[in-house]
């Protein structure tokens, strides 16, 4: 598996393939979902484990960042599919996220600071977030992969700066607001968004987010699956997996036996 491993990050570093390979920028399904999967390795097996492939990729995905950013008032800037996308699954609050949890030279922290900073200076008055550089109008997604979930708490802690959290908690604030969506999966749907609230209740130990978080699982078991076998709510493309579907409603309901430790899976390390 550990071969495997190296061979793939290899083949990220040292292949210009794109798109067709999955070999985009994204936290979901790019090479920053491959530096998530050995950072995840090296946290279960070993620090050091797979230390040398996860230097190489992290130096790939900023080269690309401060590449794609020049001219733009973002220090780091990616793309997928065409979109330059901000959200948590293919966009810039994912692949910073995944980022901090790399040691990274004082400059590409820097950098990560600054793309956080650009995020949420050019938010929605009300604390949501455009989907996209290119639809920067519209207020809609409330969503894990677009819109106020995807924001970082983890910001507040890496970075130690009160502004961050303040943004997290109108993000949750947008969440509570607008949050029960038709949809019961992590990726778009009412169990993504009770991770939002969790992240704050670690975060800040406020019972009012455990109580949030509580409200959206508690709606969830008692009409998920009356509403799903009614078409009244919708289980996605793929109805038992875990990011559209009832895989990530049970995860989530997992995770609330033990709200402390909650972490949003494929995500928070």
């Amino acid at each position: 598996l550990l071969y495997r491993f190296h061979s793939i990050g290899h083949l990220i570093c040292f292949s210009g393939c794109d798109g067709d390979l999955g070999l985009n920028w994204s936290a979901y399904s790019g090479r920053v979902g491959y530096l998530w999967a050995c950072l995840f390795v090296n946290k279960c097996v070993g620090a050091e484990t797979l230390i040398s492939v996860l230097r190489q990729v992290t130096e790939e995905i900023i080269k690309e960042g401060r590449s794609m950013a020049k001219n733009g008032n973002s220090p780091l800037m990616f793309q997928w599919y065409g979109q330059r996308y901000w959200g948590a699954a293919h966009g810039l609050a994912g692949i910073m996220h995944v980022l901090m949890d790399v040691q990274l030279k004082p400059d590409v922290a820097e950098d990560v600071r600054g793309t956080l900073k650009y995020i949420i200076n050019n938010r929605f008055p009300n604390g949501n977030y455009p989907a996209s550089e290119e639809d920067r109008r519209r207020d809609f997604l409330v969503h894990w992969c677009h819109g106020a979930p995807g924001t970082l708490v983890k910001a507040a802690e890496v970075f130690g700066e009160r502004e961050f959290l303040e943004a997290g908690e109108a993000a949750a604030e947008v969440v509570w607001n607008r949050g029960l969506l038709k949809q019961v999966g992590i990726c778009h749907g009412i169990s993504g968004n009770a991770y939002v609230s969790l992240s704050l209740y670690r975060a800040t130990g406020r019972n009012e987010y455990l109580h949030q978080a509580k409200a959206f699982a508690s709606f969830l078991l008692d009409k998920g699956h009356k509403l799903l076998s009614k078409g009244e709510m919708h289980g996605g493309d793929s109805p038992y997996s875990l990011f559209e579907g009832v895989g990530g409603m049970a995860y989530l309901f997992l995770d609330m036996v033990d709200p402390s430790q909650a972490r949003f899976p494929g995500y928070e390390l």
